[in-house]
């Protein structure tokens, strides 16, 4: 189970907003080369970590019209792209907010308990599933560095801190439905994100500093809630999985994991294309794997792997 922003896995697709990546070219190394709502060349974190289970290599988006409760079975993802903790979030690209992608998850229950016609063992199900949180990186890259309402409303840390009772009740709440196997993803090295040194006017296409240090700042306050709700709640084993320092060695060091650029995406000029500028980009580079960055925010396949095979032996040691 997938509620999450990174790991996205085109349920965009179906809702009317521009944050969609369901074209070209997106998907070019992905099978068969189709371009499925992932904000990649290829394959994602979620996908990597569910093969890995011995599940399904692709995990399927729960609004795809063309599936069934079968096929959703084994692994499914309520995620949506442009979307964080903080509602206005959501609305900035009109995309799913957490607290519908929630009772997408109760919808998802009632039907896996009907197709199951057991309820112990859809309850199961429920308890033992692996379920993969990652938010917040839109909540400040789109909703507090750019656009002026939360910034007028609250300070930097009284942002963080109100983002931080959003994941509280967000965590009680999915507790409260059964999951008890949770892992979430902290915030990236925000300011090494191309489209974030693209906007680095102090030290131009360089890191913004700042902005990593506000992202270990609030990465700081994720592992506070997560050891206070491990201790609070029975039952829950709760994950808080780093990924700020294993992506910081790869554009620190690239070259030192085969990697060419990390500075800009594959996509364009890979300092400000992602989505739909993707797209209209005149120029996407010929190999993507010799890039840390697929667009100005996402990493590519080759990275996400890489991100992937850093956190496994954490999951698999708490949750298996």
């Amino acid at each position: 189970m997938a509620p999450s922003n990174a790991m996205k896995v085109g349920n965009n697709n179906y809702i009317p907003t521009i944050a969609k990546s369901n074209f070209e070219p997106y998907g070019r190394d992905f099978p068969g080369g189709i371009p499925t709502g992932r904000f990649s060349n290829g394959r994602i974190p979620s996908d990597f970590i569910s093969e890995s289970f011995g599940l399904k290599p692709i995990v399927p988006p729960y609004l795809d019209p063309s599936l069934n409760i079968s096929d959703l079975a084994t692994g499914v993802s309520f995620a949506s792209a442009a979307s964080g903790y903080d509602n206005v979030t959501a609305d900035v690209l009109s995309v799913i907010p957490l607290w519908k992608q929630v009772e997408y998850y109760k919808e998802y229950q009632k039907k896996l308990r009907a197709y199951l016609g057991d309820h112990d063992k859809a309850n199961m199900i429920i308890s033992e599933a692996l379920y993969l949180i990652n938010l917040g990186t839109n909540d400040f890259q789109i909703n507090y560095y750019v656009l002026p309402v939360r910034k007028s409303q609250f300070t930097f840390q009284q942002y963080e801190d109100f983002l931080i009772g959003i994941a509280e009740n967000f965590i009680r709440q999915i507790y409260g439905l059964g999951a008890r196997k949770i892992s979430f993803l902290g915030l990236p090295p925000l300011g090494c994100l191309p489209y974030q040194r693209s906007l680095n006017l102090e030290d131009p296409f360089n890191c913004n500093e700042k902005h990593n240090r506000d992202a270990l700042e609030f990465n700081g306050k994720l592992k506070v809630l997560v050891a206070k709700l491990n201790k609070e709640l029975p039952g829950l084993k709760l994950l808080f999985a780093d990924w700020y320092h294993p992506l910081l060695q790869l554009i620190k060091r690239p070259s030192e994991f085969g990697f060419d650029v990390a500075g800009q995406g594959c996509c364009g000029t890979g300092l400000f294309e992602s989505s739909i500028f993707c797209r209209l980009a005149p120029f996407t580079c010929p190999d993507a794997s010799k890039y840390v960055f697929w667009d100005s925010n996402h990493p590519s396949e080759r990275a996400n792997k890489f991100l992937s095979d850093h956190l496994l032996p954490a999951l698999k040691t708490l949750f298996l």
